[in-house]
């Protein structure tokens, strides 16, 4: 259940967004080129990350570059 308290656990790596050119889903309305994010868990397809809405999303690692 470790969707319960990520907001606050501690934070794994910064990620840079490099873009939000999606093939299938909308993210421009959450991310934004340029800006950093903290992520909170990571898999092998996924970084989760607290959004421009606050909350925690899972997006695909290509969006992003290491910070």
């Amino acid at each position: 259940m470790i969707h319960l308290d990520w907001h606050e656990r501690k934070t794994i790596k910064k990620v840079k967004c490099i873009h939000t050119n999606a093939k299938k889903y909308i993210v421009n309305h959450v991310l934004t080129p340029g800006e950093t994010y903290d992520v909170k868990n990571e898999t092998e397809e996924f970084y989760f990350i607290i959004d421009n809405s606050g909350k925690v999303g899972g997006f695909y690692k290509d969006y992003f570059e290491k910070a």
